[in-house]
């Protein structure tokens, strides 16, 4: 182990806990093995005796070490470490995230990191990750291409999430479709649609999200024979009567729903509304917004499955409707 003192990121029980546990899971410590008595750990941490006996309690409720009266703190198991590097914070990430560690036995221990789609941080978190977690769940920062940094990372320890309009058959992942299945989810809505007589695509140019979505949002309103836009400019959009939107951000959903209130028209009944991939609060904003997702609590789950068991999985979740009031 290091022998260094904490920053002040998190509580120094924290900290020593998990550097004790990342020692454990780098086999420093073998099933069996002694740990420094607490006299030990408190002088070379720089902490108090009772920060060392609080990080041994924490270890010792994940199933990690225990205690008897001649042989002091002992190994009892292994810690698994597992990196969960996703792009950005987002509710319905915070669905994912909720939905994989509930199924998690305590000692697994799951680092959550974002890249921001920033490659270069991207490539760093990526390169400095090898070889110190049991599995690798990794949202790609480009739907269009696989990053070579991932080939750094053992096939059979990756999954791959969310993106992956790419070259993937070597490794698992559960991904989205923002094409075909994005197109079926919008001629689901035919009947809704046939109120309007116009189609706008809210896209701003800094948005992340995949630009092939256009196409098919394109071809399908061609097809139907409905007045299409791709907009670009929402900070000066103008909310009209007879108009469907589709907003991908969630900002972008609440900038239509204040725009049209200042017009004086209502969600729903002058003009329509559909969210991209839902949200709690899309249940409540005037009385319930339309969305198109994916289940992120299913992807959870599936990331949960490959965890625990190192089961494979290719799977392409289909995209959901999830009709409310606003359209």
């Amino acid at each position: 182990m290091r022998n260094d003192t904490f920053g002040q990121q998190a509580s120094k029980v924290t900290q020593l806990a998990d550097r004790l546990g990342q020692a454990i899971s780098m086999r420093e410590f073998l099933e069996g093995d002694s740990l420094p008595s607490i006299n030990e750990l408190s002088r070379r941490y720089g902490v108090s005796r009772d920060t060392v006996f609080k990080a041994f309690r924490d270890l010792r409720e994940r199933g990690l070490i225990d205690s008897t009266p001649r042989k002091g703190y002992f190994v009892t198991g292994q810690v698994t470490n597992v990196l969960l590097l996703l792009d950005q914070y987002t509710p319905f990430k915070e669905t994912l995230y909720n939905s994989f560690v509930k199924h998690l036995p305590l000692h697994y221990k799951v680092d959550l990191l974002f890249h921001q789609y920033n490659e270069r941080l991207f490539n760093t978190l990526v390169r400095e990750s090898v070889g110190k977690y049991s599995k690798y769940v990794v949202m790609n920062f480009d739907n269009e291409k696989f990053s070579p940094a991932l080939n750094k990372i053992n096939p059979a320890r990756l999954l791959l999430l969310d993106f992956g309009k790419f070259d993937k058959e070597r490794y698992s992942y559960v991904c989205q479709d923002f094409d075909e299945s994005f197109y079926r989810a919008l001629v689901s809505l035919d009947d809704r649609m046939s109120a309007y007589r116009k189609f706008v695509f809210l896209f701003p140019r800094s948005l992340k999200h995949p630009k092939s979505s256009q196409d098919y949002f394109i071809r399908h309103c061609k097809e139907k024979g409905l007045e299409w836009a791709v907009e670009s400019d929402v900070e000066n959009l103008k909310v009209e009567a007879g108009t469907a939107y589709l907003a991908i951000k969630q900002q972008d959903v609440v900038k239509v729903v204040k725009q049209g209130r200042l017009e004086g028209l209502k969600c729903g009944k002058d003009y329509g509304l559909l969210a991209y991939n839902d949200i709690p609060s899309y249940e409540v904003i005037d009385e319930g917004i339309t969305a198109l997702t994916i289940d992120w609590q299913r992807m959870g789950d599936e990331v949960a499955g490959f965890v625990l068991n190192g089961t494979s999985v290719q799977e392409y979740l289909p995209t959901e409707v999830r009709m409310r009031s606003s359209l």
